[in-house]
């Protein structure tokens, strides 16, 4: 058995804070979460949003966000990062898409370099001063995992020493809008895994780092999974046929390596049906595994959610003690879901999933070195 890349670094930024303010928050069970208009300055139905402080929904040129995100990733600027041995893999699931509605809005050319893919790309690269060895991922809420399982291949085959994933969503007018539009976004708080009338969740900035390395770290990554049922735009497959095939190659690694006290950390954004499906999954998958999840507390951070929760993860691994069911209340689908903090002092790893449009599953395993 090949041994595992590590994870010699993550850190994460949210509403709350850094990683380390963030997981003691959970933990206190507070949430970020603010009743907001959802088009912003344009006004409409109030949702659930999680905005870093003093930071409006609308857009400006250039983005309000990129000074918090050049201060959140100073560790890893530099020409070093972006260098042949040390990639740099970016992800997000919208980029500065809202700066190509503002300009829609208001007709500013101003909001137009940085509204494409690359163009906000080129505008973090320039911030963090990092070399020309830059892939750019997208693939909606697994979008984070895409690039950490392209780093974790790239340091594990010896193409490079390091590698650096970034993550980073800000929610804008047009993000918010869109999610409202689906029936998703309402004026209800998100309250994972548990029963309810109506399912809803809440939107979140967040950004996240992790470099991948060979020979330092105190985690493994064990095991990554991505699958995609391409079942349908939005909806996932009936019987949960799509989490299962996620989780199965995970169970097996962990099983083949003897960790047996294992917890979840679930995508769980709120919505009722793909709730029941990984509550379901989660219990095949892995028998006796307490659930939890947070998106009832920071928002679902979108393709950075993978990212930004790991980090949560990995200080709750530390720590002892991880959040339970941010927003969750009795009655929950069924008994393993964590309402209540979770004792991580004895386990031997957790569990990271997330679940995104179209299908898409990401697992990944990490447990102690």
């Amino acid at each position: 058995m090949p041994a595992p890349v590590r994870l010699a670094a993550c850190e994460c930024l949210t509403p709350f804070g850094g990683t380390a303010d963030t997981l003691a928050a959970l933990l206190r069970g507070k949430s970020a979460l603010r009743a907001t208009p959802v088009l912003g300055r344009e006004g409409g139905d109030a949702v659930p949003l999680a905005l870093l402080p003093g930071r409006a929904l609308d857009e400006t040129a250039p983005p309000a966000w990129l000074a918090a995100l050049r201060g959140f990733l100073a560790p890893v600027c530099g020409p070093d990062w972006g260098a042949a041995r040390r990639p740099v893999c970016v992800t997000s699931s919208n980029f500065g898409v809202g700066s190509l509605y503002a300009f829609r809005r208001s007709g500013d050319a101003a909001h137009t370099p940085h509204g494409s893919t690359h163009g906000s790309v080129a505008l973090v690269r320039g911030a963090c001063g990092w070399g020309e060895n830059v892939t750019v991922f997208s693939h909606a809420c697994v979008s984070a995992h895409l690039g950490l399982l392209h780093a974790a291949r790239l340091v594990g085959s010896g193409a490079a020493d390091e590698a650096l994933v970034v993550s980073y969503d800000f929610l804008s007018p047009f993000v918010a809008g869109g999610f409202h539009a689906l029936k998703i976004l309402n004026a209800d708080f998100p309250a994972p895994y548990c029963e309810r009338a109506t399912g809803s969740i809440g939107l979140g900035d967040g950004a996240a780092f992790a470099i991948v390395a060979r020979d330092r770290g105190d985690f493994a990554l064990g095991a990554h999974a991505l699958h995609n049922e391409m079942f349908h735009a939005t909806a996932n497959q009936p019987d949960g046929a799509g989490f299962a095939t996620a989780f199965a190659p995970v169970a097996r690694a962990a099983a083949e390596r003897g960790l047996r006290n294992l917890w979840v950390k679930g995508h769980g954004t709120g919505t009722l049906e793909a709730g029941r499906l990984e509550t379901a999954a989660v219990a095949a998958a892995f028998p006796g595994a307490r659930l939890t999840g947070w998106k009832g507390g920071l928002g679902h951070t979108l393709g950075s959610c993978g990212l930004v929760e790991l980090a949560v993860a990995a200080a709750a691994m530390r720590g002892g003690r991880a959040p339970g069911v941010a927003g969750g209340a009795a009655p929950a689908f069924a008994d393993h879901v964590a309402l209540d903090a979770i004792d991580t002092g004895a386990s031997d790893g957790v569990v990271c999933a997330s679940n995104a449009f179209g299908g898409a599953h990401a697992a990944l395993l990490l447990h102690h070195v």
